[in-house]
């Protein structure tokens, strides 16, 4: 068995716990849990439950003793299911991440299409999961959704025509784009609600003080900048998805005037 690391804050990291242990709980290869004293109990279950609390009150407050209480169990009960908190965090990733088979989702259209409805998918969770946020995933293990959600995306974007490294490149700077976007928003509506203000409240409040700087003359690309500039009504994040794309685009129409040329030669 793969053992964890002395010493490790392994709480808020993926890949963090005993890998061979959570790779057979993601793939159901593992030994069957004994019959415990809580009849129904299953790592779905405690999952959901794990899943539920995060998203209520946030990933610190997850724990094996507060998931059994939630189910009306003891923690050791858990602990026939799942080694720990941090074998429970892949599990949870795993689940809110990856949360549809992509077999059964449309195979057809462009690649700018796939990765288009990848960005959004990805933005939805991070939204609905804000806690996502909270977790180091640089070290992801890969289970049968997460390999097949990256082998369905894959064979969509493959006739770009990059290299396999390149593909591969693709659709990290896409999750790395979603991450930062899904940051700003999250953060921005949790603001709020700490504060009490809304983002109009907020940024309202510093007028009087901004239009004594625009008034100095110091400032006068921002002083002539439209009224409409900072409209909440500007999807930022649709803007930025499709400037990446058009780099993207403009990547594949070279390589494709370089094969061309390279055949008519």
């Amino acid at each position: 068995m793969t053992s964890r690391p002395p010493n490790s804050n392994s709480t808020d990291s993926s890949g963090s716990g005993d890998i061979d242990r959570t790779l057979e709980l993601l793939w159901n290869t593992g030994p069957r849990p004994t019959r415990g004293p809580k009849p129904g109990l299953s790592v779905d279950r405690i999952v959901d439950a794990a899943i539920r609390i995060a998203d209520e009150e946030g990933l610190d407050a997850v724990s094996m003793r507060r998931v059994a209480t939630d189910l009306g169990t003891g923690a050791m009960s858990l602990y026939r299911y799942v080694p720990g908190k941090a074998e429970l965090l892949d599990l949870m990733l795993d689940r809110v991440r990856f949360p549809d088979h992509p077999n059964d989702r449309e195979r057809t259209g462009s690649w700018r299409t796939a990765l288009e409805s990848a960005a959004r998918d990805a933005l939805a969770v991070h939204r609905r999961h804000p806690w996502l946020l909270r977790v180091n995933q640089s070290r992801p293990l890969l289970g049968p959704r997460a390999l097949a959600t990256l082998e369905h995306l894959l064979a969509r974007i493959r006739p770009m025509g990059l290299t396999d490294p390149e593909l591969v490149s693709t659709v990290v700077m896409i999750d790395g784009y979603v991450v930062g976007a899904a940051r700003t928003q999250v953060h921005q509506e949790e603001a709020a609600r700490s504060t009490g203000l809304t983002d109009a409240e907020f940024y309202g409040a510093q007028v009087p003080a901004l239009e004594k700087a625009m008034a100095t003359g110091a400032y006068p690309t921002l002083a002539s900048l439209s009224p409409d500039t900072f409209t909440a009504s500007f999807d930022h994040f649709e803007f930025g998805l499709g400037r990446i794309l058009d780099g993207l685009e403009m990547v594949v129409q070279q390589r494709c005037a370089a094969q061309e040329f390279s055949g008519d030669a």
